[in-house]
C-alpha cells in the first residue's frame, strides 16, 4: 500500500493535534503574529516576567508581552521598523539591556547591524547604540545570542566582507559590548574558502537546489565552556571553535552531514555533563522540497571525531508533508544561560513548522522517544494554509511559548509530562 495515497488524520490543516500539552493562551499580538527567531524572558525589577518577540518581517520590530500570569497574556509595547525592506529576526535580553538583530532584504541596504536597547521600563524601550554591520556584500545579522552582557556573538556580514559566493554572506562575529553605548568587534571567524583572498579553495557546494549557502547561524557560547562557540554553519555543518584568543579563532570539532544529505544546519546545543551535542537542521522548503530536515543526536566526548548516534524520531511524513508550507525540523529551546529558562540534559523541546512544538526525552541518546507536541490548527490569513511554528521558549516554570511565522503569533502550553 503506498501511504502517501491515504488520508492521514494530521494531514488536515484545520485540525488542532496534541499529546501531554494543553493550551493556557494564544495571542494574535494585534494582527502582526508572524514572529521570527526571537523570543527572550526578562524578569523585571517589579517581579513581571516580560516575553520579548522578535518580528518576521516588516512593519513590525518586536513586540513585549506580559506573561506573569501565563494564561492572560498582555501586550505592552510593540515597536515599527525603520522601513519596509529589513527583518528583527533575532533579539536577546540580559538583565535590561536587549540586542536586537537587523538584516536587510539586500545588501547595501542601511540600517543593518544590531541595536542596544535599555528596557528597565519594559513600556518604553529606550536605544543606547547601533553597530553597524552593512556594506556593500552585507544584509547585515541573521541570528544573535546574547547572555553574559557582555558580548554579542552574531551570524553577519560586515563593511568589509567580500564573500566568493554571494549565499555565504554572514560569518561569525564577536562584538564586545562591555561599554553598551560603544560596542567594538573583538573577532571573526568565516569557513576557509569562503571569503576573497582566502588561500583556501572554495568549499565544494550542494546541488543548486539545496544550496543554502556556507554561512553562519546559531553561534552560542555557555558559560560551562566561555572558550567555546557551537556554531551551525548552514552548509557547513556543525563546527564548535576555539575563542579562547578572540583574535585567533580556531576549529576544534567540525561535522556535517551534507552530503549526502540537503545541508542548513542550524544550531548545536551542547549537553555538557553528557558528552553530546544535539544538532538541528533548518527545513527552508515547502511541501517537504528539502526533507528530510532532522534534530540529529551527536556523540561529542571526541573533539577531532565528533559520531551521530541517531536522530529523533521525525513527526510522520505521510501526515504533514501536504499539509501545508514547510515540514521539517528547526529551532530548539537552547537551555539558555539566564535566570528564566527551563535547563535540562535529557528533555529536549524544538518547533517543525507545520508538525508544530515537540519534545522529546534523550535519556537513552541512541533510542530518542516522543512525549508530548502540539499542533496547532492553521491560523486565520496564514499564506502557508498551516501552522509554521517557527521558534520556542520553554521558562523555568515548565511553560512552552512558541510563535507562528506568519499570522498565528504566540501560543502558550503547559507540558504534563
Amino acid at each position: 500500500m503506498n501511504l502517501s495515497s491515504v488520508s492521514h488524520p494530521a494531514s488536515r490543516a484545520d485540525q488542532t493535534l496534541a499529546l501531554n500539552m494543553r493550551l493556557l493562551a494564544h495571542h494574535e499580538l494585534d494582527g502582526y503574529g508572524g514572529l521570527g527567531e526571537g523570543i527572550s524572558m526578562q524578569q523585571t525589577s517589579d517581579g513581571r516576567r516580560i516575553l520579548w518577540l522578535a518580528h518576521e518581517s516588516a512593519p513590525k520590530n518586536f513586540s513585549g508581552v506580559d506573561v506573569t500570569d501565563p494564561r492572560n497574556p498582555k501586550l505592552i509595547v510593540q515597536t515599527n521598523l525603520s522601513h519596509m525592506k529589513l527583518r528583527s529576526n533575532s533579539l536577546d535580553v540580559v538583565g535590561d539591556i536587549m540586542a536586537v538583530a537587523y538584516q536587510a532584504s539586500a545588501p547595501g541596504i542601511k540600517p543593518a547591524g544590531f541595536d542596544l536597547f535599555d528596557v528597565s521600563t519594559p513600556e518604553k524601550p529606550r536605544l543606547i547604540s547601533h553597530f553597524d554591520c552593512s556594506g556593500p556584500n552585507s544584509r547585515g545579522v541573521h541570528a544573535l545570542w546574547f547572555v553574559d552582557g557582555k558580548y554579542v556573538h552574531m551570524a553577519s556580514g560586515s563593511p568589509d566582507s567580500k564573500p566568493r559566493n554571494p549565499l555565504d554572506d554572514q560569518f561569525y562575529r564577536i562584538i564586545d559590548v562591555s561599554n553598551p553605548s560603544k560596542p567594538v568587534e573583538a573577532g571573526r571567524w568565516w569557513m576557509p574558502g569562503t571569503q576573497e583572498g582566502d588561500a583556501a579553495p572554495p568549499p565544494p557546494r550542494l546541488p543548486p537546489q539545496f544550496d543554502t549557502g556556507f554561512r553562519a547561524h546559531n553561534t552560542n557560547v555557555f558559560p560551562q565552556r566561555p572558550d567555546r562557540a557551537f556554531v551551525g554553519y548552514i552548509d557547513g555543518g556543525a563546527v564548535v571553535l576555539d575563542i579562547a584568543n578572540m583574535s585567533d579563532i580556531k576549529v576544534v570539532s567540525q561535522w556535517n552531514h551534507s552530503p549526502p544529505f540537503n545541508g542548513f544546519t542550524h544550531t548545536v546545543l551542547p549537553l555538557f555533563d553528557r558528552g553530546l551535542w544535539i544538532v538541528s537542521d533548518e527545513c527552508v522548503q515547502d511541501d517537504g522540497g528539502d526533507w528530510p530536515k532532522l534534530v540529529w543526536v551527536v556523540d561529542s566526548r571526541v573533539d577531532a571525531n565528533p559520531l551521530p548516534i541517531g536522530t529523533f524520531p521525525p513527526p510522520p511524513y505521510d501526515g504533514f508533508v501536504k499539509r501545508g508550507g514547510r515540514f521539517g525540523a528547526h529551532n530548539l529551546h537552547e537551555n539558555m544561560p539566564l535566570p528564566c529558562s527551563f535547563h535540562s540534559e535529557t528533555i529536549i523541546v524544538g518547533t517543525f513548522f507545520n508538525a508544530g512544538v515537540r519534545v522529546y526525552d534523550t535519556s537513552n541518546p541512541y533510542r530518542v522517544e516522543e512525549i508530548a507536541y502540539y499542533v496547532p490548527s492553521a491560523p486565520k490569513l496564514s499564506p502557508a494554509g498551516s501552522a509554521q511554528l517557527n521558534d520556542v521558549y520553554v521558562d523555568d516554570r515548565r511553560i512552552v511559548y512558541t510563535i507562528d511565522r506568519f499570522t498565528g503569533g504566540l501560543y502558550i502550553l503547559e507540558m504534563t509530562i
